[in-house]
């Protein structure tokens, strides 16, 4: 099933989107990752909209057709913007109440929505747990088997770095989909489809700031600052929320579960053994039906 694809305004971005099912049912907001684009959900939407949910898709900030409307306006990837971004979307289209459902960057984005502005989050779908930052503690060591599939966030610190992800894009974003999702055959296969959208001309500005600024090498936009107090408290997500749990995510770290004192609502944790980063992608059928259970 393709999207319908649409753009809208909001006081930042012209934010490109795809849609399916009809406008009056259940709004569902599908938000994908780095270094992914919309397509990861082409099979999670058809599923969605035959289940009689009205799915959105947007592009993040710097990835695919979406695009910054002023010149002068800091390419900021850190996650205060990111949250900021999905509520103006909401904003835009007259969106009052969605349920969420994202990995990765938008994983984040959607858990921030939930946690600050609960009244605007039907339901939180989120992989891998609670995915808001401490950025108070983003110098603190980890275990050094969780560090060594950390190398990408290292390597854009550096300017050699920058210019890796600028002149080898492909060959870097399609090998870190190879390794984060090790048990999925059709990992390259899938990759040149979502491969256009890391040619947004802000990519790599937004890419670069969003891995500098949450380890403190990069100033945030002034903009945000007020989300980023916000989460340094690490406020508790209340709405009706489904974990999904990668079995075999080459980005380590700890399991979710140990984030369960964050949810404080109704709550459900689900295990997706052999499946990697991508999962709405490797798992359409397991992340659609979290979201589904969000709807009634």
């Amino acid at each position: 099933m393709e999207l319908a694809a649409e753009r809208v305004s909001t006081p930042v971005l012209d934010i490109a989107y795809e849609r399916a099912g009809a406008a009056g049912s259940v709004p569902v907001i599908l938000l994908h990752g780095f270094p992914y684009d919309v397509r990861a959900f082409d099979e999670v939407a058809a599923i969605l909209a035959d289940r009689g949910a009205f799915v959105l898709a947007p592009y993040l900030r710097g990835f695919g057709p979406t695009r910054f409307r002023a010149g002068e306006s800091e390419r900021s990837g850190q996650q205060g913007a990111l949250a900021q971004d999905l509520l103006d979307f909401m904003d835009a289209l007259d969106v009052g109440e969605a349920v969420l459902a994202g990995y990765d960057w938008g994983g984040r984005a959607a858990c921030i929505a939930a946690a600050l502005w609960p009244d605007r989050v039907r339901g939180l779908v989120t992989v891998d747990g609670y995915n808001i930052q401490n950025l108070a503690y983003s110098g603190e060591p980890v275990k050094p088997e969780w560090e060594r599939t950390y190398w990408y966030q290292y390597y854009f610190h550096s300017e050699r770095g920058r210019l890796g992800l600028e002149r080898n894009r492909d060959e870097l974003c399609e090998l870190l989909w190879r390794t984060w999702s090790p048990t999925w055959s059709g990992a390259t296969a899938a990759f040149p489809t979502s491969a256009r959208s890391l040619h947004n001309p802000d990519f790599v500005d937004v890419v670069i700031h969003s891995y500098r600024h949450r380890y403190g090498f990069a100033d945030g936009d002034p903009r945000y600052q007020h989300i980023e107090d916000r989460l340094a408290d690490e406020p508790a997500i209340t709405v009706p929320t489904v974990v999904l749990e990668s079995g075999a995510d080459g980005v380590a770290g700890p399991s979710p579960a140990e984030d369960r004192e964050c949810f404080t609502g109704r709550y459900e944790h689900r295990f997706l053994s052999d499946v990697g980063h991508n999962a709405p992608q490797e798992a359409p059928a397991a992340f659609a039906d979290a979201v589904a259970g969000l709807l009634g």
